[in-house]
């Protein structure tokens, strides 16, 4: 651990600040030592990370290079919404966040055709990943349940047809 931990501190590959995903935790970086680092998740837990780790382990650093990340939020509209109107209000629902930036710009797709509705990705850049990602996700969810409510953009669930026919509704069970 002290000899990967002075190989991180000489190679920087990540430092104090850095958003990173390490295995399964993810957070961001508090403390450098010679033995660990301390990953504080965005729930508030500390994790004590063994140098070691970092060495033998892949390791996501979201704000290596550059702190902008990608946020992808999916959504489902009923068939029969107008589809441009739909991407109309995700584009308004992005541009309502404060934390989302100009630049590179948000963007909606249609991505399929689902069993019970219109798949949509929106996808926003933000460039403060410390912040977590939680609050702009559920900020945009909130502006666009609004917006496709004042607008009767229906979000589906999912429903089956039964058909019974003559013969299965004329046949005696056998028990």
């Amino acid at each position: 651990n002290y000899v990967s931990g002075f190989i991180i501190l000489m190679d920087r590959s990540v430092k104090i600040g850095d958003v990173v995903q390490i295995d399964k935790r993810s957070g961001m970086i508090t403390q450098l030592t010679s033995r660990y680092i301390v990953l504080k998740g965005g729930d508030g837990t500390e994790a004590l990370i063994p140098n070691e780790a970092l060495i033998t382990s892949t390791v996501v650093n979201q704000s290596y290079s550059d702190r902008l990340i990608r946020i992808a939020l999916p959504i489902q509209v009923a068939y029969g919404s107008s589809l441009d109107l739909v991407q109309e209000l995700l584009l308004e629902a992005a541009h309502s966040e404060p934390r989302v930036v100009a630049d590179p710009a948000p963007a909606a797709f249609l991505k399929g055709f689902g069993d019970n509705g219109i798949d949509f990705e929106l996808g926003v850049w933000i460039q403060d990943p410390e912040n977590g990602q939680l609050p702009v996700r559920s900020a945009i969810n909130l502006k666009l349940w609004l917006l496709f409510q004042r607008h009767d953009i229906e979000i589906p669930y999912p429903q089956r047809e039964v058909r019974v026919t003559r013969a299965a509704a004329d046949a005696k069970p056998s028990f």
